[in-house]
C-alpha cells in the first residue's frame, strides 16, 4: 500500500528496502552480489525478489555467462521504472517523516 505522501509499505520491510537501496544506482546487479552484499541465503532472497517481481518493482532474469567456461547460468536483478518511482518516494517520505514534516 502507497500512501499519499510516497511512503510504500511493500518496500518497507528491512530486507526489501535494502534490495531496493542497492538496486537504485544500477542498471541491474547479479544475484550472487546481492546475495553477498546482504548476507542472505540463496532461499531467502529468491523469496523476497519473488515479491518484489510480483507487485512490478523487479526483474529478475536469467542468461549464459560469456565469462564462465561451463553452461551455468547468471541470473541479473533489475529495478523496474515502477520500482525506481517507488522507491524514490518511499525514501521522499522517510526523509519527511525523519524530518519531522508530516501531520
Amino acid at each position: 500500500m502507497v500512501t499519499d505522501d510516497g511512503f510504500d509499505e511493500q518496500i518497507h520491510a528491512p530486507t526489501r528496502l535494502r534490495i531496493c537501496g542497492l538496486l537504485r544506482p544500477v542498471d541491474s546487479a547479479e544475484f550472487s552480489t546481492l546475495r553477498s552484499a546482504l548476507g542472505l541465503s540463496e532461499a531467502n532472497l529468491s523469496k523476497t525478489l519473488r515479491s518484489l517481481t510480483e507487485i512490478g518493482y523487479v526483474t529478475v532474469s536469467k542468461a549464459s555467462s560469456a565469462s564462465r567456461g561451463d553452461l551455468r547460468r547468471t541470473t541479473a536483478v533489475a529495478l523496474t521504472p515502477a520500482g525506481r518511482r517507488a522507491f524514490d518516494g518511499h525514501v521522499t517520505a522517510l526523509r519527511r517523516i525523519a524530518d519531522g514534516l508530516v501531520d
